[in-house]
């Protein structure tokens, strides 16, 4: 049976999304690490010394999750914790947190060529400014 709401791109972007995070954390389970683990020692590794709460606001990760996000991710020694101020936690990857985020970065690399060469040819190099503008608006 066809799906009656493969005509709604709301709908078919939300079922794509679901889709290729399933199938990317499938692909990052042997480092025991989830997309979001990913994106957020990314992020880290782009801004050594980003204060938790900033990289929370970046992320979109709901105030409440960081503290749990944040410790399980440094009891598993990927980063290091350190107070700037009174309340301020600056972020810095460990030497196992590059470690880590170097075979998980090769793991993406792969994931995304697979992904853009289910796009035809002519269409890839559209992908992204689409995705953009659906996310941050026609500017972005």
């Amino acid at each position: 049976m066809k799906d009656p709401l493969d005509n709604l791109p709301g709908y078919v972007l939300r079922r794509a999304s679901a889709a290729t995070l399933a199938e990317l954390n499938q692909r990052l389970e042997p480092l025991k690490l989830r997309h979001a683990d990913v994106a957020f020692l990314l992020l880290i590794d782009e801004e050594p010394g980003i204060s938790q709460s900033e990289a929370g606001r970046i992320l979109d990760i709901q105030r409440a999750n960081m503290v749990p996000f944040v410790s399980r991710l440094e009891k598993r020694g990927l980063l290091d914790r350190t107070k700037v101020d009174g309340r301020s936690q600056a972020l810095r990857l460990t030497a196992a947190g590059r470690t880590k985020l170097a075979k998980a970065r090769r793991i993406i690399g792969v994931f995304e060529a697979s992904l853009m060469n289910r796009v035809p040819e002519k269409m890839r190099p559209m992908v992204l400014p689409i995705l953009m503008a659906l996310w941050k608006g026609p500017e972005s």
